[in-house]
């Protein structure tokens, strides 16, 4: 629709009056170049300038409000007589700015095809247009010129206007400031880059270099890549949120392998509630919004978070020692900063989000590594079978007020941590009493008990913790560990990589560990067998000799004891009952960020194997995807055939990790592969108020990993 001066009211003719860039104008030659325009009105928080505006419109503002940003970064607010976009009447492409209206937002819009006919229509009043923007433009090279000067006097020395940087192997000058965005390619090898790599430490795209360095693409199918995706998908989802169900508190919870839970309130219509919010995700992409990383004054956020009901993100910064925290954003939601997101929401898609048991599922897509690109499609997630024991977790921890990290931290600074300790010790003791209980109940019925679980879930504790309950209710347990019962190294299968492939069932000598279990529970004694792992050797006799007595359960213990085909016929109807273990129970940061049961584990096994076995952290590090590979083809499919399953976090434990986790991580060399994540975690264990080992007790399943055990092992 044409701008027409009578529809215009008077405060939007005062401001186009006052507008600088119609300055040299007298009000005739005003209204005549609004002949040209087009009037176009937006609903607030809508972007209404961007890349696809690149060289197509100059608008002035006639009523409402806008935000002008760049790299994410609010640079000035826009109100009736400024403008925008003036660089396409000048045939010029666009600068990288955004603009996005505050609320509903009234523009005067003069297209290139205008601008033209002005100039062939009206040659003196182009004329004086152009002095306008060419003394706009001045006006705005002055300001940049004197904050770059701020900048570089900011240094005791001054930084160089080249620098040289290796990129991809390749040495290369290029102007201080560029961003790693310019530098590096948006797929590698097929496969999306979504962060760089900046001296080995994991960064936006977004980010400009200023020193020489290394540069390295980080891509989707990294481990720490995909953690980027998925951590700005959830901030997408968040400003969704705030938009279209702003009364409603959303907050991101547990992994759920190739899915992430959403908790809303039990009372909402999750369905319906999942299409809108998905609809909001799908626009916000489209806009390719950018993420914005910003530096607040600490207590400033602090208050900002108290003000809209996040608490937990409040709390946690009040232990912080910095003066300043980096929050993120792609809209109005801001959240705490927990490493680099993607340079903007336009690289978010093929995600979906739908209800669940939980409360919503958010699944990646066919852009998740982890059901292959979309090149293969796993089978959707079993629903949890842990909700019963997660949900008394969650009710007792609610009882003393530990709802998320931060709330952890005041417990800590006022004394009653030690509290804290014996309630989670005595909640796993509670449930390892319980399970022991139901076998008990079905004694003489129950034959078996089969357990398994990821790595570093605590399965050694627990079967001894477990044992001692057991014998309290007259059964004794007679252990096997289907470790022992691994083939010939030479026999063992190999994954796609070439390598020895440990996790399949095939490596196991499944007809060995068949007959001695159908002769131990038809009452023989058994020499067992024996693998040694230096060597690479099975000894089908190596083991001690065994024998089940009246009575007695036979207990199995590895990665396939959920898997049917372990034993196939053997066990009759009521004979097995199969017990599934693992760290289910972390707190949140903040409604986007938790502590990951995954990172949980990884830290268990780090410090366990640098105590005991002697491999680094960084050994760990980089051999931690292909134990995550064989945990997801495995054991976590066959988690709902479980009678029982355990959650063995203790809620206090990364404190307690935090001790020795610090010196590990700091031993990994800046320039090893596996540094980006030791970085990334010595960042999570320092939200931690430390808790020493001393208060531990020697029967907690962390002394598995810490040492000083009351257990043998």
């Amino acid at each position: 629709m044409a701008v027409r001066p009578q529809d215009l009211g008077a405060a939007a003719l005062s401001a186009l009056d006052r507008s600088p860039l119609l300055a040299r104008l007298d009000a005739t030659e005003r209204l005549r170049l609004l002949g040209w325009a087009e009037r176009v009105t937006f609903p607030g928080r809508t972007r209404v300038h961007g890349d696809a505006d690149a060289g197509k419109h100059l608008c002035l503002v006639l009523d409402g409000s806008a935000t002008c940003r760049r790299e994410g970064l609010a640079l000035r607010t826009l109100r009736p007589g400024d403008h925008f976009g003036e660089l396409a009447v000048l045939g010029s492409s666009h600068r990288g700015e955004t603009v996005t209206s505050d609320g509903p937002l009234s523009v005067a819009r003069l297209s290139a095809a205008a601008w033209t006919a002005v100039e062939r229509e009206a040659p003196a009043l182009a004329t004086k247009l152009a002095l306008g923007i060419a003394a706009a433009l001045s006006e705005e090279l002055g300001q940049v010129t004197d904050e770059m000067g701020l900048l570089l006097r900011g240094r005791s020395l001054p930084r160089a206007q080249e620098i040289t940087v290796h990129v991809l192997g390749e040495e290369r000058r290029i102007r201080t400031g560029t961003r790693l965005l310019d530098l590096l390619p948006s797929t590698l090898e097929g496969d999306p880059v979504v962060a760089g790599l900046l001296g080995q430490k994991p960064v936006s795209l977004a980010t400009p270099v200023f020193t020489e360095t290394t540069v390295a693409p980080l891509t989707l199918s990294h481990w720490e890549g995909r953690q980027i995706y998925v951590h700005s998908l959830g901030l997408l989802l968040l400003e969704a949120a705030h938009q279209v169900a702003p009364g409603i508190p959303v907050r991101m919870g547990p992994s759920r392998g190739t899915h992430q839970v959403v908790t809303v309130p039990a009372a909402e219509d999750h369905a319906g509630l999942a299409a809108r919010l998905e609809a909001a995700m799908q626009r916000l992409a489209e806009g390719d919004a950018p993420f914005r990383l910003e530096y607040w004054a600490t207590d400033e956020a602090e208050r900002w978070f108290t003000e809209r009901g996040w608490d937990d993100a409040a709390k946690l910064l009040r232990v912080r020692r910095q003066a300043t925290v980096r929050l993120v954003s792609c809209g109005e939601v801001y959240a705490l900063s927990q490493g680099p997101l993607l340079p903007s929401t336009g690289a978010l898609r093929g995600f979906r989000l739908s209800a669940d048991p939980e409360g919503l599922a958010l699944v990646v897509g066919d852009r998740d590594p982890r059901n292959g690109h979309g090149s293969r499609r796993t089978a959707p997630p079993a629903p949890s079978r842990d909700g019963h024991m997660v949900s008394e977790h969650q009710t007792w921890l609610a009882a003393m007020g530990v709802s998320s990290v931060g709330a952890f931290n005041d417990l800590c600074i006022s004394g009653q941590v030690t509290q804290l300790i014996r309630v989670a010790e005595g909640f796993h003791e509670k449930r390892i009493g319980r399970i022991a209980d139901e076998v008990a109940a079905r004694r003489g019925r129950i034959r078996i008990i089969s357990i398994a679980g990821p790595s570093s879930s605590g399965k050694t504790t627990f079967i001894r913790r477990l044992t001692v309950q057991l014998q309290i209710d007259g059964v004794n347990p007679v252990g096997i560990s289907l470790d022992d019962y691994y083939v010939d190294r030479e026999k063992t299968p190999r994954d796609a990589r070439g390598e020895w492939d440990f996790e399949a069932l095939e490596a196991l000598d499944l007809p060995l560990l068949q007959d001695h279990v159908r002769r131990l529970l038809a009452g023989e004694t058994v020499r067992t067998a024996r693998y040694d792992f230096l060597t690479g050797r099975s000894d089908p006799e190596g083991g001690p000799t065994i024998r089940l007595r009246p009575g007695d359960v036979l207990m199995l213990e590895g990665i396939h004891g959920l898997n049917p085909r372990l034993l196939g016929p053997i066990p009759r109807e009521g004979e097995l009952y199969r017990i599934f273990i693992h760290p289910a129970t972390t707190l949140p940061f903040d409604r986007l960020t938790r502590v990951s049961a995954t990172d949980l584990r990884l830290l268990r096994r780090i410090i366990r194997d640098r105590h005991h076995r002697g491999y680094s952290a960084a050994d760990n590090i980089v051999r931690w995807p292909s134990v995550q590979t064989g945990e997801r083809e495995h054991i976590f499919p066959y988690q709902t055939e479980a009678d029982a399953v355990f959650d063995s976090a203790l809620i206090y434990e990364p404190a307690v990790l935090k001790v020795y986790a610090e010196r590990y991580l700091l031993e990994v060399p800046p320039t090893h592969p596996a540094y980006p994540t030791a970085h990334r975690l010595r960042y999570l264990v320092d939200r931690f108020v430390s808790i020493y080992p001393d208060h531990v007790p020697p029967t907690s399943l962390i002394r598995e990993f810490i040492g000083g055990s009351g257990f043998e092992y």
